[in-house]
């Protein structure tokens, strides 16, 4: 096996294009809108002879609490039966390391795409990983197969052939309350498009954004990520941006990344309506994926749930998904969980960050 530095597109993205998870934030277009903000992208690829075995995507984040790797949804290794190659992944992570301590990074952020199993912990501690104190990304995901078997689960070998799902199956598996809903939405007139220029029309997303950030409190991400994150996917066709108006004027606005047969809702904004326009927005999306014959709709994150007399409670209301899980769910669909956020310490300048985060979490209450 050898690791070195990839330097081909095609290469890359046919190779996760190839897996069964295929997340786009291990896309080449990715590397390049980090690129954008000022954050270097790392890409290293892991081969048999001309053969692709993984691919790991990172960047630099010169964080004030701690400069470090970050690496989203990654690596991306090949599996053998049902199981992660660890031989890839450490070779690729000592290299990464090394890399890492060139850069002068305390540690390496990891939020691997894998889904938990009784063996993920085990497997982690072969490579020094730690629990990070805090999530780097959504680690419960909520998603809608559009294809029969559900194309994000295990299937016995060798797999049938994939059925597609039809509107009135998805429809009817939904909420009923989402069901009224989005036929509440119709019959106030409201229209949902896909902008035919996402870069120009992203200004009336930022501008619904900002609202939504000042109604929530969070912290987002820059209109400088959102704006590169925009027009470096719509030079491949794999960014959708989402109008819904009402009575002229657009109320609410979402982007869509699609990529390798998977349709992900990754950012949403609107203002304060008592007109459902969010509702009817999310089943264009869906018809949308099903017309382009899609395998999955990915919701993106939800908090945490449990089972309490017969009904799902959300675990800690002062999730930050806690405000959108019902939304989400409403809509029908499956929980993949993946495994928590994992550190890989470099100095004991992260223990310093590590201490920061811990007194930030507990703060927060999550």
């Amino acid at each position: 096996m050898t690791i070195t530095v990839a330097t081909n597109q095609q290469e890359w993205d046919a190779f996760l294009l190839r897996q069964p998870h295929r997340p786009f934030l291990q896309s080449w277009a990715m590397g390049e809108v980090y690129r954008r903000i000022g954050q270097e992208p790392i890409r290293l690829m892991a081969k048999d002879g001309d053969t692709v075995r993984g691919v790991c995507f990172a960047h630099v984040v010169p964080a004030r609490r701690g400069r470090h790797l970050s690496v989203p949804y990654g690596p991306v290794v090949e599996m053998e039966n049902g199981k992660w190659k660890m031989e890839n992944i450490e070779e690729l992570m000592t290299e990464l390391k090394r890399i890492a301590r060139d850069k002068q990074c305390s540690f390496i952020r990891m939020s691997p795409f894998w889904v938990r199993t009784p063996e993920s912990d085990t497997q982690l501690k072969s490579i020094g990983a730690k629990h990070s104190p805090l999530h780097l990304l959504a680690e419960h995901l909520w998603y809608l197969p559009l294809t029969s078997p559900d194309p994000w689960l295990p299937i016995p070998s060798p797999s049938p052939s994939p059925i597609h799902m039809t509107e009135d199956d998805l429809f009817k598996n939904m909420r009923s309350t989402t069901r009224n809903l989005i036929r509440r939405a119709q019959k106030e007139g409201v229209t949902v498009t896909a902008s035919a220029d996402p870069v120009a029309d992203i200004e009336h997303f930022l501008s619904l954004h900002e609202v939504t950030r000042k109604r929530h409190g969070f912290t987002p991400y820059t209109n400088t990520f959102f704006r590169a994150q925009v027009e470096e996917f719509a030079k491949t066709n794999n960014v959708i941006l989402y109008l819904a108006r009402h009575q002229g004027q657009v109320i609410a606005s979402s982007i869509h990344m699609t990529f390798g047969g998977e349709t992900s809702y990754h950012h949403g904004a609107s203002v304060i309506s008592k007109i459902p326009a969010s509702y009817l927005l999310q089943w264009t999306a869906i018809q949308d994926a099903m017309k382009r014959g899609d395998h999955v709709y990915n919701f993106w994150g939800i908090a945490p749930r449990r089972m309490e007399n017969g009904e799902w409670k959300i675990e800690n209301a002062k999730h930050p998904f806690a405000g959108v899980t019902l939304f989400k769910t409403g809509f029908g669909g499956n929980l993949l969980e993946l495994i928590h956020c994992i550190d890989l310490p470099l100095s004991a300048r992260y223990y310093i960050t590590r201490g920061f985060e811990m007194l930030r979490k507990w703060r927060r209450g999550f």
